[in-house]
C-alpha cells in the first residue's frame, strides 16, 4: 500500500507554472507509474464503496483519468464536467473562481436525474471553486452529492472550507 509519501515521490513539481508564484503539481508522473497510479484509484474507490454512488463527475480534464477510473472501479456510472462549448446537447453552467483566474464549467441537462447519488472525483482540491461548481451543478440537476474525492489537496488555500457540509476526502496532502 502506498503511503503519502509514497505518493509525493511519484509527482513532479514545477514552479511558475501556469503563472509566476504558483508551484504545480504534475500527477501525470503519477498516473504514468502503474502501481501508482492503482493504488490512488484504489484508494480513491474504496472511500467510496459505501456510498452507493450513481454516477461520478470528473471536471475537465484530469478529473476525467482520475473520475472514470474511480466510477469504473465502484461500479457507476461517468459524468463529464466540460468547458464552455464542449458539449454538444443542452447543458446546465457554473462559472466560479480559481486559484488563478476564472472559468465555467458545463453539464449535460440530461446527464443527471433527480435523487441519484454523484460523487466529484478531481485530481486537485485548492480553492474549491471547480469542485463547488460540480457540487451545485448536481444539485441544480437534482442529485444528492454524497461526496467530493481528490488525489490532492492544497491545505493552505482552504478549499475544503468552502466544501463544509460535504464529505470531502483527500489521498495526498501539501
Amino acid at each position: 500500500m502506498f503511503t503519502e509519501k509514497d505518493f509525493k515521490n511519484t509527482i513532479r513539481e514545477i514552479p511558475d507554472f501556469p503563472k509566476e508564484g504558483i508551484l504545480f503539481y504534475d500527477i501525470t508522473t503519477l498516473l504514468k507509474n502503474p502501481e501508482a497510479y492503482q493504488e490512488l484509484i484504489s484508494q480513491l474507490a474504496e472511500s467510496l464503496r459505501s456510498q452507493k454512488v450513481d454516477l461520478v463527475i470528473g471536471p475537465e480534464a484530469r478529473g476525467f483519468v482520475i473520475g472514470s477510473a474511480v466510477a469504473y472501479a465502484i461500479g457507476a456510472g461517468f459524468i463529464l464536467a466540460r468547458k464552455p462549448g464542449k458539449l454538444p446537447a443542452e447543458v446546465f453552467d457554473f462559472s466560479y473562481g480559481l486559484e488563478y483566474g476564472s472559468d465555467c464549467l458545463e453539464i449535460h441537462r440530461d446527464a443527471i436525474k433527480p435523487g441519484q447519488r454523484v460523487a466529484i472525483v478531481d485530481d486537485l482540491l485548492a480553492t474549491g471553486g471547480t469542485a463547488l461548481a460540480t457540487i451545485k451543478l448536481a444539485e441544480q440537476m437534482g442529485a444528492e452529492v454524497v461526496g467530493a474525492r481528490f488525489a490532492i489537496e492544497l491545505c493552505d488555500l482552504n478549499g475544503r472550507e468552502l466544501l463544509r457540509g460535504y464529505d470531502v476526502k483527500t489521498v495526498i496532502k501539501y
